[in-house]
């Protein structure tokens, strides 16, 4: 039996847990003509939502959908890479009447597209064969204001753009959108404050451009209909003091409930109960799965960032961390030095920091930094 708790990708709306409103929401916004600003922590399920809102009716029988995703991207020919790679993959599987269309506006990588024996196109396309991501960017939107549907393109990670060299992407991307007619905007993002400032700000070319999304977790009693209904389904059976102890461990956060029900499913015979005493091994299957990786995040940071991050591990959710009573307490250097740690694992996405609280962006991470002190 496959199983249900799926810990990346989007199979179908039976796999998918809730979002009931969020989904209405979002799709109503898009059908009557509005962008949005989806924001939440990273992990929450924002991609899948996206994915679960195309599959609705009303937007996949009538608009082109496109999930570009900028996490990786270091600059705007980057991003023009993703987005075009993007629209042809989609486009592909439409048939000769969708993507003829996208081919022919973008004659800046026409070359870098080849045609298999049954005509079907692929991406070929190199980053460095994007010469004037200007140019090509310009022919991507001409090629949204004239494609046989209406368009939707969400840009996940979208705070990314803040660090790309190009000083005037905003207002190069604002300048485009804003003249769109025929295609909206999901504008993704996992960075809260970022993403305030980049819509929130006067200063800033997308001020109060979209309709805010806030996502937050999914209801523990919502989650517990899921799990139970699909243990059942199978077969199986779960504690609902398992579900409540997984749910709390990791604050509701989708990710991390999700890769914990799939280990438990697998864990469970046909016919039997999973119970309490099977959440511990299941756990630490997960935290030794990805053991090798998190030495090898060890072994790249600094010995000062290490003696944050391990700070931060021992606090779980930090303050004030370069107060003299935290820089004490855990044995660091000063606070200059933390600050400068500090910075660093932000960068690297180690670490994050939301209204003055530093965490572990990875929960298991922390589980086993605990582990390794003890």
């Amino acid at each position: 039996m496959e199983n249900p708790f799926l810990t990346s990708g989007y199979v179908s709306p039976d796999l998918f847990c809730d979002r009931v409103e969020e989904t209405q929401r979002i799709v109503d916004l898009l059908t009557n003509g509005n962008n949005i600003a989806l924001i939440s922590p990273r992990r929450m399920g924002k991609t899948g939502l996206l994915n679960h809102c195309f599959a609705q009716p009303e937007i996949s029988k009538r608009y082109h959908t496109f999930l570009v995703d900028i996490y990786s991207a270091r600059n705007l020919k980057e991003m023009v890479y993703a987005m075009g790679r993007e629209i042809l993959n989609i486009l592909k599987p439409k048939g000769k009447k969708a993507f003829e269309t996208f081919i022919e506006m973008v004659s800046s990588l026409r070359s870098g597209i080849r045609y298999d024996a049954a005509g079907i196109p692929s991406w070929n396309v190199e980053i460095g064969d994007i010469k004037s991501p200007d140019f090509t960017l310009d022919e991507i939107f001409s090629y949204l204001e004239k494609a046989d549907r209406q368009c939707i393109v969400a840009i996940d990670e979208f705070q990314s753009v803040t660090r790309f060299p190009e000083n005037n992407i905003e207002a190069i991307l604002r300048t485009y959108i804003q003249k769109c007619k025929n295609t909206w905007f999901v504008f993704s993002g996992s960075q809260r404050s970022m993403m305030n400032e980049i819509f929130n700000s006067p200063a800033r070319p997308f001020y109060q451009s979209v309709s805010f999304i806030p996502l937050r977790v999914i209801s523990l009693q919502n989650y517990s209909d899921f799990i139970h209904h699909h243990f059942n389904r199978n077969g199986k059976h779960i504690e609902q003091n398992v579900i409540d102890s997984v749910y709390q461990q990791f604050e509701g956060v989708t990710w991390y409930v999700q890769k914990m029900m799939n280990m438990l499913f697998t864990s469970t015979k046909e016919g039997t109960t999973c119970n309490l005493k099977m959440l511990q091994p299941a756990l630490q299957r997960v935290i030794d799965d990805h053991e090798d990786g998190y030495k090898d995040t060890l072994f790249r940071i600094s010995a000062k960032q290490k003696e944050l991050l391990l700070a931060i591990s021992k606090e779980g959710k930090a303050t004030q961390i370069t107060s003299g009573t935290f820089v004490k307490s855990h044995k660091l250097t000063s606070a200059s030095s933390v600050q400068k740690a500090a910075k660093s694992l932000i960068e690297q996405q180690i670490i994050t920091q939301e209204m003055g609280v530093y965490e572990i962006y990875d929960k298991f991470f922390a589980l086993w930094l605990v582990q390794s002190q003890e």
